[in-house]
């Protein structure tokens, strides 16, 4: 009995394994600094490589660094509160 309910339900729990998996990657993507970091630099390669131009390169950098900053006070919020 058990083993037919296994292979029933195995494609249900293989959408649920990858919605975790899914989830978690995106949450570490919100909230790990060292990624933003990481894209901060590739994006400085990028303009220093003339891939990107300044304008495009603003931009970037803008959004990184107000995703950086709602990291840090959300980690500040955390330790304090």
């Amino acid at each position: 009995m058990f083993l037919i309910d296994d292979i029933l339900f195995f494609p249900i729990k293989s959408i649920i394994w990858l919605g975790k998996k899914l989830n978690d990657m995106a949450e570490r993507e919100l909230t790990d600094e060292g990624l933003i970091k990481e894209k901060l630099m590739e994006l400085q390669l990028q303009f220093e490589l003339d891939e990107i131009d300044e304008k495009e390169y603003n931009e970037q950098e803008k959004i990184l660094l107000e995703k950086l900053n709602a990291i840090r006070s959300s980690r500040d919020e955390e330790s304090t509160g």
